[in-house]
């Protein structure tokens, strides 16, 4: 049974050979071993400080085979983005260009930079591994972030942000990195979102323009690519809507993918939570859920069948148990794995 539990440093061979082989790069995950396993150990100094409030926090989840022991993805939570640095994303601004004389009114749209999203937290450093079959493992891996800051509010903001890829060809360039970011880099896409830290480095706010960037005045590749997410980002977009993500004014500053954000008051794992009992039984038929324990130090997550609750209980079978930690009497969190049919059923999250 796949289940989801929090990184250690005994992953470290897994999680660099997850950092080499992502494509497009995961920032929670540096190639270097020696900054990995520094990211590594401040994931579990995360999970077991006693927290009041978001600081600097860096909780890395890793998903694990209980039959075989291997890794199969991992995904993060920055509980402060940009906590020592802005974070930088494009503000999509509408402006009214009028005149009466003219008999104009027009509504233009324009880029701003922007560091309105410091200091919120922030769902990153997604993989999973290309050999896994169907959407489920994609679902868990993504969806586990938001269980656990469901069931650790303090330790994270009101409202929670995620940032999907851009579009990008086959080659990997992005149309609307060629006609600004270049503009000012005089680098490939590639190279610099290697150097760029996960929007958070200075060298952003030194080069980037700071004077707003007219979408019209953008070659029409550009202004196509505004705020869409790329083929293989449309499994995660469709697994950040079912939680209760929607689109907002921002989209990313490199490639102009869409910058999601939710309130976690609205958010499925926090609405449709159901707090169970823990049922020794055998595999039941019903709903799939996504149902996790948040023993301290010691958060698991998994996905199971239940059947509608009529007693408060959650009758899951052996593996089930025994990946989650649970015994006879413990209480886990039970949210519905789907609320509707996804919208698109192809593409790996990002």
């Amino acid at each position: 049974m796949l289940f989801v539990r929090p990184g250690r440093l005994a992953d470290l061979d897994a999680l660099q050979q997850m950092a080499r082989t992502a494509q497009p790069v995961l920032h929670s995950l540096p190639h270097d071993r020696r900054a990995l396993e520094a990211r590594v150990a401040l994931s579990e100094d995360s999970f077991r400080a006693e927290v009041d409030f978001p600081g600097e926090e860096f909780y890395l989840f890793v998903l694990e085979d209980s039959e075989t022991g291997k890794l199969h993805g991992t995904s993060s939570i920055v509980a402060a983005a940009g906590y020592s640095e802005p974070f930088y994303v494009f503000r999509n601004d509408a402006l009214i260009h009028a005149s009466r004389e003219l008999h104009v009114n027009r509504k233009i749209h324009a880029l701003t930079m922007s560091h309105e999203l410091t200091g919120k937290s922030r769902l990153a450093g997604f993989y999973i591994d290309p050999a896994m079959r169907g959407d489920a493992a994609a679902h868990l891996m993504s969806r586990a972030r938001m269980m656990y800051i469901a069931a650790n509010r303090k330790r994270f903001t009101s409202e929670v942000f995620s940032l999907l890829l851009g579009v990008t060809d086959d080659t990997g360039v992005s149309p609307f990195w060629e006609a600004v970011g270049r503009k000012f880099f005089g680098r490939n896409f590639a190279d610099i979102e290697v150097q760029s830290g996960g929007r958070s480095s200075t060298f952003i706010a030194e080069v980037m323009p700071s004077y707003p960037i007219y979408v019209p005045l953008l070659p029409e590749a550009a202004q196509r690519v505004l705020g869409e997410p790329d083929e293989k980002a449309l499994l995660a977009y469709d697994i950040h809507m079912e939680e209760g993500f929607e689109t907002d004014r921002y989209v990313d500053i490199f490639d102009a993918g869409p910058v999601l954000t939710a309130q976690i008051e609205r958010s499925a794992c926090v609405k449709r939570n159901e707090t169970r009992t823990v049922r020794e039984t055998s595999a039941q038929q019903g709903a799939t859920y996504l149902i996790a324990s948040n023993k301290p130090g010691e958060f698991r997550c998994v996905l199971a069948d239940l059947p509608a609750q009529t007693d408060g209980g959650a009758p899951l079978p052996a593996a089930a148990r025994h990946a989650l930690g649970a015994q006879d009497g413990d209480t886990v969190r039970c949210v519905p794995l789907h609320q509707q049919e996804p919208t698109h059923t192809t593409g790996e999250a990002q």
